[in-house]
């Protein structure tokens, strides 16, 4: 893990490492399989930020399982627009399905809050939320993840899907910005 990188006009330090984020990753995995044996549950993965965290989740996950994804975003630059626009809907259906949403990472609950409605109108059989990253410090809208990565403080990160205006998904690393 290198010590600072710059991201556009922003620098950006070390917080989580790749084998620390796989070996969480890894833990969440085993507890979901458990939490649903028997059960062929339907993933949704929220991107654009997610991808990275649900392929390694999926893989984490040893049952047969369903997967689609969908794309909410709120996000410019370094903080929430506060208006959380639907940008491709969800054409799976979810009716009597037991669903678990993959998120990179909660902080003010907006996103969720706005989709879970739309959502449980649909009819599934549960709800729940798997999260890499929790910002409980953050939070303006009352939710509670059910699967949560890591906890963290309300500081903006990048790397392992996050991005700051596009750039940094693909570190595999997760970096905290240098104020």
């Amino acid at each position: 893990m290198s010590y600072r990188i710059k991201l556009h006009d922003l620098y950006f330090k070390p917080y989580l490492s790749a084998a620390e984020i796989q070996q969480r990753v890894h833990a969440l995995g085993q507890k979901i399989a458990q939490d649903y044996a028997g059960k062929q549950p339907l993933f949704i993965g929220i991107l654009n930020g997610a991808f990275v965290f649900a392929a390694d989740l999926a893989r984490a996950c040893a049952m047969d399982a369903d997967f689609a994804f969908v794309r909410l975003a709120s996000y410019e630059g370094t903080s929430s627009s506060g208006v959380v626009k639907t940008m491709i809907g969800l054409n799976a259906p979810v009716e009597g399905r037991h669903l678990i949403l993959v998120e990179d990472i909660i902080d003010t609950g907006r996103t969720m809050y706005h989709f879970l409605p739309e959502l449980r109108k649909q009819g599934p059989a549960s709800v729940a939320i798997a999260t890499l990253l929790s910002k409980p410090e953050a939070r303006e809208f009352e939710l509670e993840p059910d699967y949560t990565g890591f906890e963290i403080p309300n500081k903006f990160v990048v790397g392992y899907g996050l991005d700051y205006d596009e750039l940094g998904r693909n570190l595999p690393d997760i970096y905290q910005l240098d104020e």
